[in-house]
């Protein structure tokens, strides 16, 4: 079965498909099988959209309203009812088809002894839907380990029957139904039984074209041989659209179609060549790097795409990122502040020397954090992004589901350590809170985040002219702004504990130089080393 099929249709990914379907049937190309004339098929499945979505709709759009064309929208149209007493009947089949195990042949006679099989003036025709009838359900049984048995079967079957009789032998009840018979769509999803339903129709050589923008093939839950042509539009489209009922409004330029296609083409995920905001809509996850001390200082200055492990995938940008501890000072004092001031004066980054640098937040958001969770008790981004509360509304759409999958991440693994009589639920709680008041200044850090070219940075300087202690709500800022991809170096000549009281030395690399330092304050570099950078 499956070398007729593939021998019968055109070929749509080299072939003009859409001229070939505007062709009269019996003016196409044509070769014997047996004893009958089988004339080429324009059947195939069409996955993606076009670079260019308008354009797209349009296509479809005039492919449904073309006058030289018949269009049947199946997916629009499909007529779920059926009458009781062929329903009766087809249940008393499947009742002895569940106590016994029927041979295909006595299934198909018990099936025409019920009437439940159309028949045509036509001989030929009754024969043509007889065997297709046949075949659908001898495919079916392929699929399935247990054949009839298994348990979709009295859906599918149902269903076939159903559209049987109120679709095929309406199209097939004159003398030559493939010249008058309508050119059948189907536009998005389909379910099993539609699938097979689908199947049934190109066995009985209607031309069927099934458009998923989404990208998914779900013809092959029939067709698990492939024998039905596939041709890929281009990428599957997330947001799932209806047919279009007008035609599209805006057009677009010969120039926007050339940057599209070149987009598509050079700018894919691994493709290295990437664009200014190309992962603006993408998740971005950290990959924290464990590095020496002198890596950190070459690294840091690396662009994401460059650094180690980089990749994207699944919609994930993972970012290679910094997260480290220098404790103490060198003794070429030069060289430390030459690469401490190199941290500092990038456009993305935000240098931090009184502490602390963010507040503790007291308000209790259990109510938000329960109605959040989602079925596997992780918080779900959606849910937090549509919460009246959600505080980040304002932020590209993009980055808000950025920000909400790193929370959620941040939560249900907690690197944070626990106070003294504090369970898991109390943490996740004080990490929510917090995760719920990130200081402007991060915000707009964030905002100018393009996850796969420079990474933003927050350098700390602590010493003892910082101010008050480095707080637990700080390290919990950090953890966060970590989780989202921020580099992070925290300087302390004095040596002594910060990040450690609340944070495991697992999550971030430590590295000592040779002496400490009490009375070291922060250095600006010298007006001198400004204008010499800013020129050159």
């Amino acid at each position: 079965m499956s070398n007729f099929l593939s021998s019968q249709f055109i070929d749509i990914k080299q072939e003009g498909w859409v001229s070939i379907l505007k062709t009269p049937v019996k003016s196409r190309t044509s070769f014997i099988v047996g004893e009958q004339t089988v004339y080429s098929q324009a059947a195939g499945v069409f996955l993606g959209v076009h670079p260019d979505k308008d354009d797209y709709f349009e296509f479809l759009y005039e492919l449904a309203h073309d006058p030289s064309l018949t269009i049947f929208i199946l997916s629009e149209h499909l007529n779920k009812q059926i009458e009781t007493v062929r329903f009766q009947a087809i249940q008393r089949i499947l009742l002895i088809l569940q106590n016994e195990k029927l041979s295909m042949n006595r299934f198909i006679a018990f099936m025409e002894g019920e009437r439940l099989i159309p028949h045509f003036q036509n001989p030929e025709n009754t024969k043509k839907i007889r065997e297709a009838f046949k075949l659908v359900f001898e495919r079916f049984s392929d699929n399935h380990s247990n054949g009839l048995q298994h348990p979709d079967f009295r859906r599918v079957a149902v269903d076939i029957v159903k559209w049987m009789w109120n679709h095929a032998n309406e199209w097939m009840n004159t003398e030559d139904y493939l010249v008058s018979a309508p050119k059948i769509v189907w536009y998005g999803e389909a379910s099993k039984s539609e699938a097979y339903f689908l199947y049934f129709l190109i066995l009985l050589k209607f031309d069927v074209l099934i458009f998923n923008p989404a990208g998914k093939n779900d013809l092959l839950q029939a067709d698990k041989e492939k024998a039905v042509p596939v041709l890929e539009f281009g990428p599957g489209s997330k947001e799932a659209e209806p047919f279009p009922k007008t035609k599209p409004i805006r057009r677009t330029t010969v120039a926007f179609r050339a940057s599209q296609e070149i987009d598509r083409v050079l700018h894919t995920d691994d493709s290295m060549l990437y664009k200014p905001w190309q992962f603006r809509t993408y998740t971005p996850a950290a990959l924290t790097l464990k590095t020496t001390y002198d890596e950190l200082f070459l690294l840091i200055k690396e662009k994401a795409f460059i650094r180690p492990n980089f990749e994207v995938r699944n919609e994930t940008v993972w970012i290679p990122n910094i997260f480290a501890k220098v404790s103490g000072i060198s003794k070429n004092r030069r060289e430390y502040w030459d690469r401490v001031q190199g941290l500092s004066e990038t456009e993305l980054s935000l240098t931090v020397r009184s502490y602390p640098f963010s507040r503790e937040v007291r308000a209790n958001n259990l109510f938000h954090y329960q109605n959040s969770l989602g079925r596997d008790g992780l918080l779900d981004p959606e849910k937090m992004l549509q919460g009246n509360w959600w505080r980040y509304k304002m932020l590209p759409t993009g980055l808000q589901h950025g920000v909400a999958h790193a929370i959620s991440r941040y939560c249900a693994v907690p690197k944070l350590k626990r106070l003294p009589h504090e369970d898991e639920h109390a943490l996740q709680m004080y990490l929510f809170n917090q995760a719920m008041d990130i200081p402007l200044d991060a915000v707009r850090l964030l905002q100018k985040f393009d996850y796969a070219q420079e990474v933003p940075r927050i350098v700390l300087f602590k010493s003892e002219q910082s101010g008050s202690i480095f707080s637990r709500s700080d390290a919990a800022l950090l953890l966060l702004l970590n989780e989202i991809g921020i580099d992070i170096v925290i300087l302390n000549p004095t040596g002594q504990n910060d990040i450690e009281m609340y944070v495991d030395e697992e999550f971030y690399d430590s590295h000592w130089l040779e002496e400490v330092s009490f009375e070291q304050d922060f250095r600006e570099p010298s007006l001198f080393k400004k204008i010499f950078k800013k020129i050159f």
